[in-house]
């Protein structure tokens, strides 16, 4: 399918390994020129190599942190007028929800909601100008079946789903779509890396917690990378454009439930 996308500009937040990549690597393949971002320059110079090299589109990494106003000033240096932005950052990691500290609370708001609000705030109102823009939101699952531990995770992407979901209707007549993605269980450094300490803590092989956890998925395996990119395109394409203000749960059925 030809998505209509190919020239158009985008930004890529997070997008050095994992989902974000997958959805650079989708997006750099429709034809889009692509910014990539992330705080490992190793990693990003090693990416948009593979990317241009891929797609043969332009790839523009970007060295910053996307929770900070200087880390945003530099994606949007790179990339002024963007007619994609898909936001995405790691979400804090696993802990009792006694032990989280204010100043935790607040970083951990800053990231998951905060920033991403903040860069759609810069790039909103241009790509209502120009007629076209696509914001898609690399959320989490646990937003619609929260997990005990990930509590700041999914109360900060859950705040910004909500805040959200009334601005993606003032801006539906002027063809700018803001939505969603809800990631399950896929197979990324991110998720491994969970497999990993699991299987130490119950004295068990990664493997063994692997399969385990992929029995758990009515679907009986983890996401590819590849797939989930291939969604967050279509969102960001010219045949999505009736589609806003949603929450697509990527989860292989994982969530029981009928809405």
């Amino acid at each position: 399918m030809n998505l209509g996308i190919a020239g158009r500009k985008a930004i890529v937040c997070a997008s050095s390994r994992g989902l974000g990549k997958a959805c650079a690597r989708a997006l750099a393949e429709a034809g889009c020129e692509v910014v990539i971002n992330g705080r490992d320059s190793k990693k990003l110079e090693a990416a948009a190599t593979e990317l241009s090299s891929f797609a043969g589109v332009k790839v523009i990494p970007v060295v910053a942190d996307v929770a900070t106003p200087e880390g945003q000033k530099a994606l949007l240096s790179a990339c002024p007028q963007p007619d994609i932005l898909i936001n995405n950052n790691g979400g804090p990691p696993m802990r009792d929800f006694r032990e989280l500290t204010r100043q935790q609370m607040i970083d951990g708001v800053i990231a998951n909601m905060a920033a991403a609000i903040e860069l759609i705030q810069k790039v909103i109102d241009p790509m209502c100008e120009r007629k076209f823009g696509r914001i898609v939101n690399i959320t989490s699952a646990s937003v619609k079946m929260p997990l005990a531990g990930l509590d700041l995770s999914s109360g900060a992407r859950a705040g910004l789903t909500a805040f959200l979901a009334g601005v993606a209707r003032t801006v539906a007549d002027k063809n700018v779509t803001i939505n969603n993605i809800l990631p399950g269980a896929f197979d990324t450094d991110r998720l491994r890396g969970t497999l990993n300490k699991t299987a130490e803590q119950k004295g068990k092989s990664v493997d063994q917690v692997a399969a385990e956890r992929a029995a758990s998925i009515p679907a009986k395996r983890f996401g590819t990378p590849d797939e989930f990119g291939a969604a967050c395109a279509f969102l960001c394409s010219t045949h999505a454009s009736y589609i806003t203000g949603q929450n697509l749960l990527i989860d292989g059925g994982n969530f029981s439930g009928a809405f």
